[in-house]
């Protein structure tokens, strides 16, 4: 297992993969890092299009989904449309019981309205917490990420030291423009959020995600209440 930051065959893989397209991005790692690697997705478009393709390269990939607690109906509906899609086994992970109701009872059910300090408490419980337990055997995971998509995520690169984690950290859709994700979802009939259709460009936890306007950043939706570069739950932490 990886305990140190291997910054050295990081460099070396950003190196050879930077700018190289995601098929091959994919098939190199899931198979060089099979049995160590898994694929973390929340179902968003990003993560469907990962799915996709990891669903042609090595169907016995472990990919792994947090259920929060709080999420949309058209999430869940997308979970088993995709399990049944593709026939992969998604294992989902769920926030440890006592500490959610221990944080609810002290807190309130909205909590996470009254302060950042709330908020990113109910997201570390409802999310990282359940990650880190998702993560444990793994050395390597695959995420959905983009540059493009918020100013907190603009100097990502393609292979990372997940300093929360302890892990490599793989974005293979990087460089992929917003556009690139829904020509890809369209040419190959993925299955997506219908939400996506109806203003929400990124799609979280119900009562922490609302439809964006004309013009808004992809993200305003998220955490709408906050700042821009306060706009993450922890779980992508570098």
């Amino acid at each position: 297992m990886i305990k140190e930051n291997p910054s050295a065959l990081i460099r070396s893989l950003n190196d050879r993969f930077s700018g190289r397209p995601v098929v091959e991005i994919l098939r190199f790692f899931l198979a060089e890092f099979k049995g160590e690697i898994c694929f973390s997705t929340s179902l968003g478009a990003e993560d469907q299009v990962i799915t996709h393709l990891i669903a042609g390269i090595d169907k016995d990939t472990p990919v792994i989904t947090l259920d929060t607690g709080r999420m949309f109906q058209e999430t869940y509906d997308l979970l088993d449309i995709t399990q049944k899609r593709y026939k992969l086994n998604i294992q989902v992970y769920f926030p440890d019981k006592e500490a959610v109701e221990k944080m609810v009872n002290q807190k309130g059910i909205n909590l996470f309205f009254e302060s950042i300090e709330n908020r990113k408490l109910c997201c570390h419980i409802r999310k990282i917490d359940p990650l880190k337990r998702a993560l444990e055997k793994y050395d390597i995971w695959i995420s959905g990420l983009r540059r493009e998509q918020s100013i907190t995520r603009e100097n990502l690169e393609l292979v990372e030291w997940d300093t929360l984690h302890r892990k490599i950290k793989i974005s293979p859709l990087i460089n992929w423009k917003y556009d690139d994700v829904w020509s890809f979802i369209h040419e190959h009939d993925i299955p997506y959020n219908p939400l996506h259709d109806k203003g929400y460009p990124s799609i979280g936890c119900r009562p922490c995600t609302r439809a964006v306007q004309p013009g808004e950043d992809i993200r305003a939706g998220r955490w709408w209440w906050e700042l821009p570069e306060l706009k993450e739950c922890g779980l992508h932490k570098r």
